[in-house]
């Protein structure tokens, strides 16, 4: 599940006098977006974001004071959402919920931001601390509730490194997401996403210490 709100400031701050007009945030979010998809983030200008936009740069730059700004502002604006976490009763019935949503996650707005920018946050520190913050902290925290409670159930031992576990959920998903071709795993999903988080499922179980019934 993703999320399309807007970031509530922007780098540069909403200026005074006339109100901000979010509908103009909003065109500029997707904007970026679309051209980031199109051209990657070195290829981005800010004349085009304005341009595909529908308003002027003068109106971009009162927003965002700096390409890097506004891609970094778009990085929060489509920030990863796994949804709600529900407690399903068990393990399995939560984890397979999370890496469902992870998967619609990546084949949303924010997984074609993230493929868009990940070249870039491995030199633009900036930007890697808000991917950091917006598409991987969100999932530790839901990955850390989900074991908790199966420990609470008495379904596992308390789980030594949990954030490891995180990222054996991030790591497999985004490469296959993002690299392997569709049909390439010999699965039968009709997405990539949906296809690593079925598959993926039992082998984190096991390494979780549940056993089949």
């Amino acid at each position: 599940m993703t999320t399309d709100h807007l970031p509530e400031t922007s780098a540069g701050g909403a200026p005074r006098g006339r109100p901000r007009d979010a509908s103009r945030d909003r065109a500029l979010m997707d904007a970026t977006l679309a051209e980031l998809q199109l051209h990657g983030y070195s290829g981005l200008t800010t004349a085009a974001v304005a341009r595909r936009a529908g308003v002027s740069t003068a109106t971009l730059y009162r927003r965002w004071r700096s390409k890097e700004d506004l891609v970094v502002g778009a990085a929060r604006a489509w920030a990863e959402n796994l949804g709600p976490d529900h407690d399903h009763g068990d393990l399995t019935a939560d984890l397979g919920a999370l890496l469902r949503d992870k998967a619609s996650a990546l084949e949303g707005p924010s997984g074609r931001l993230l493929r868009a920018v990940l070249g870039e946050a491995a030199h633009n520190q900036a930007l890697a601390d808000v991917l950091f913050d917006a598409f991987v902290v969100p999932l530790q925290e839901r990955v850390l509730a989900v074991l908790d409670r199966a420990v609470e159930r008495g379904e596992i031992p308390l789980v030594e490194d949990p954030l490891v576990v995180a990222e054996l959920v991030i790591g497999p998903m985004v490469s296959h997401t993002f690299l392997v071709p569709p049909g390439s795993g010999g699965g039968a999903a009709a997405t990539p996403g949906a296809d690593i988080a079925e598959r993926l499922l039992p082998y984190l179980l096991r390494a979780l210490g549940v056993r089949a019934a």
